[in-house]
């Protein structure tokens, strides 16, 4: 039996401009937590730089960037997910600790 082949077809309709819209919102959110982090950074008198990194792996591209800053601490969290599901889905905090030539602290984060 033959199938022909079709165009990626969804049942889901979507308004790109909201769509647009949301990714903004998200975009300005991430900015400022960051620009908070960085205020915590330097009212608590600790040299550092917070930085957002977009890849398909967090981790690798954790890694890379205090790779490239020279960084003499990687300070990452963790969600303590557990083995089972660490296994099933990885652990950023997992690969930055096996994977990174600087020094690295896991903090646990509430959940």
């Amino acid at each position: 039996m033959h199938v022909p082949s079709q165009k990626f077809m969804s049942s889901y309709a979507f308004d790109p401009d909201v769509l647009a819209s949301m990714l903004k919102q998200e975009k300005e959110r991430v900015t400022q937590e960051l620009q908070q982090y960085g205020t915590l950074l330097k009212e608590s008198g600790v040299n550092g730089t917070v930085k957002s990194v977009h890849t398909s792996n967090p981790g690798e591209g954790i890694v890379k960037s205090a790779t490239e800053l020279d960084a003499a601490l990687i300070v990452t969290g963790t969600r303590g997910l557990g083995n089972i599901r660490r296994t099933l889905i990885g652990s950023t905090s997992d690969y930055i600790l096996h994977h990174a030539h600087t020094p690295v602290m896991i903090c646990r984060l509430p959940h």
